[in-house]
């Protein structure tokens, strides 16, 4: 057996999540069931870089597996997305070391969060579609106290498994992509549960005025979600890249 990585892209509106559930669809589920199928029914289990939550898409995600060695990628490729459905798409695969690690070997991971000011019919599933007019330099300046190396409890879901919140943030910052859409960039060598949801949620209130930037500077040193904003909603939050 040879260890490839596959880099992907999903939608993830039909999906709970990356990871397999117990009684509800997930894409890790979906790709083990073609990857099997494509061997001749031999079970093939899959490692992905993160856990994507219910709803939330990737634009470019690495899993890692065992299969027999691949004579011609391209065939390989080719079978697999027309098994695929339209949802999900693979589009490389490469041959790695047998103790390269999808997860673990990740240097890190950005994501983005879409947000549309005007009601859109074509981006109603990939944006959170805001009409309230916000300030950007304001949120700007309070994504800079983000940066660096510390506790990110307030920003993450409560009661997960993970032996610590510590995370080093590289960036952080608010982009005008186009009229009317904006996107928050965040850069980390790893993240909590709904930590970027809960991130943008808050820097949406100090952008409406309800909080300061100095807030989020008690926010974070109180070490409590109830003390931060409600998560933005799932649909318009992107895993963008991942480094190794």
């Amino acid at each position: 057996m040879q260890r490839y990585f596959l880099e992907l892209a999903y939608d993830g509106t039909d999906y709970f999540g990356w990871q397999r559930q117990p009684n509800d669809i997930s894409v890790q589920q979906v790709i083990e069931e073609k990857l099997s199928k494509l061997h001749s029914n031999t079970s093939i289990k899959v490692m992905g870089c993160g856990r994507t939550d219910t709803g939330v898409h990737a634009h470019h995600f690495i899993l890692h597996c065992d299969l027999p060695k691949v004579e011609n990628n391209v065939l390989f490729l080719n079978k697999l997305n027309k098994m695929l459905p339209s949802s999900i798409a693979v589009h490389n695969l490469i041959e790695v070391e047998d103790d390269k690690h999808a997860r673990f070997d990740a240097s890190s991971r950005t994501y983005r969060y879409f947000v549309n000011k005007e009601k859109n019919p074509f981006k109603a599933d990939y944006s959170w579609n805001l009409k309230r007019s916000l300030n950007l330099k304001k949120m700007n300046e309070a994504s800079k106290v983000l940066l660096g190396e510390q506790d990110f409890t307030s920003l993450s879901k409560k009661n997960t498994d993970v032996k610590t919140n510590i995370c080093t943030v590289t960036k952080a910052e608010w982009i005008v992509q186009e009229e009317g859409l904006i996107y928050f960039e965040i850069t980390a060598n790893r993240f909590l549960r709904n930590m970027v949801r809960a991130t943008v949620g808050t820097l949406v209130d100090i952008g409406l005025n309800k909080l300061q930037k100095e807030d989020l500077i008690q926010i974070l040193e109180q070490k409590d979600r109830r003390a931060a904003s409600i998560s933005a909603p799932a649909h318009g939050l992107f895993l963008w890249k991942v480094e190794y």
